[in-house]
């Protein structure tokens, strides 16, 4: 089976690469991928997917087959914004293919990935593989500013429910295993408005929010002082104050807390943890609601708690993708865990779906002025998620 995959995907090897290229020349910043999953949704039908839509909110599924044992493929195809131009060696929509490398913005975060796994879908249905299975390729939206949504949503929506999920983010062709989860939450400290010239008239809520900011400090300094490896983190991120004007005593601060979570630890732990920082204070704390708009022009609210997940190296699923891996390499994989948030926040966090990730491309170069990625893992990444239905 694995030199029947590798000579299908051969034979698509150009096409595979070009797809990839053209994606990246797309902009498509979050909340305006349009474009580019018009473009996938018209090269899955070209390849003769079973099905293809286009869901209310703008991701773009491919199925192919209708078993029984449902395995969904997840690239998000949204990218950060490009502000430094003029700093980067090729133009950053350029597509470049250069010195085996596929150049700008989204080569590895994760336009390559996406390619790999719509040409995927192809070689499934050309060799047979999904026999017992229905495949999923899920080119999902709005990854960067809203984790997971838009996966919860195609999933959800789309009443898809999947046994197997793959994050197809860039791995450097490892096997993560899961990432820690992140939450943000907004703490608001009520002052009383004066004129700036008569502050003794009114409660300076920045200042009031001192005694919070001391707490929320000394508490993330404990947390740094832990083992390194997976530990928890507390950020203050950002401070918002509001006043009628520039020389008035602030009616109100708001400040912004990054919180990242292991495994162990659950929404009540933190709610604890949020408690005690503002205790003795009249200030309120509440989870952060990013709200926003999806090119479809449907509304999306994403609440800033995503659980830690992992998958158990003895899970069907994991086992699945070291006996792929082994197969089509011949040497076993190197497995971790990611260091940043995925959609797996979605499936596996949320959802308690058995989720895993590899993806072609460098983690490292995501969100990087010159951003690039091997060629040649776009090409493995294809390999390996045509084999993986093989092994489950």
């Amino acid at each position: 089976m694995k030199t029947r995959v590798k000579d299908a995907v051969q034979a698509w090897e150009e096409q595979v690469v070009a797809l990839a290229s053209e994606l990246v020349q797309i902009e498509s910043l979050t909340g305006r991928e349009e474009n580019v999953i018009r473009r996938i949704a018209a090269e899955m039908r070209q390849l003769g997917y079973d099905h293809v839509v286009i869901d209310k909110i703008g991701n773009v599924i491919g199925t192919i087959g209708n078993g029984p044992t449902k395995i969904l493929f997840d690239s998000h195809v949204d990218h950060v914004d490009v502000n430094d131009p003029d700093e980067w060696e090729l133009p950053p929509y350029s597509g470049a293919l250069q010195d085996g490398k596929l150049h700008g913005r989204g080569a590895s975060d994760m336009k390559a990935s996406a390619a790999a796994s719509v040409y995927a879908g192809a070689v499934i249905k050309q060799l047979g593989l999904d026999a017992g299975k229905t495949i999923y390729v899920c080119c999902s939206v709005m990854e960067e500013d809203y984790d997971g949504e838009g996966l919860y949503r195609a999933i959800i929506d789309n009443s898809l429910d999947p046994d197997y999920v793959v994050i197809c983010e860039p791995s450097y062709l490892r096997i993560s295993l899961g990432h820690m989860g992140r939450a943000v939450y907004k703490i608001n400290v009520p002052g009383v408005s004066s004129h700036g010239s008569a502050p003794e008239k009114g409660i300076n809520a920045i200042y009031k929010a001192n005694k919070i900011i001391a707490r929320v400090e000394k508490l993330g300094e404990e947390y740094m002082q832990l083992p390194a490896g997976e530990r928890p983190s507390l950020a203050l991120t950002k401070i918002e104050s509001t006043a009628v004007s520039i020389n008035a005593i602030p009616a109100s601060c708001t400040l912004y807390l990054d919180r990242r979570l292991t495994q162990a630890e659950t929404e009540t732990s933190i709610a604890q943890e949020l408690d005690t920082l503002v205790a003795g204070t009249d200030a309120t704390w509440e989870v952060y609601d990013a709200i926003g708009t999806s090119w479809t022009g449907e509304s999306i609210t994403l609440r800033s708690f995503l659980p830690a997940w992992e998958i158990g190296l003895e899970h069907q699923l994991t086992k699945g993708c070291i006996k792929a891996y082994q197969a089509l390499l011949g040497e076993k994989p190197e497995m971790y865990k990611w260091t940043f948030s995925t959609n797996g926040v979605a499936s596996a966090g949320r959802l308690g779906i058995p989720t895993i990730g590899f993806g072609a491309g460098i983690e490292a170069m995501a969100h990087k002025t010159n951003e690039y990625c091997p060629v040649s893992d776009i090409i493995i990444a294809c390999e390996f998620y045509s084999l993986l239905p093989a092994y489950l």
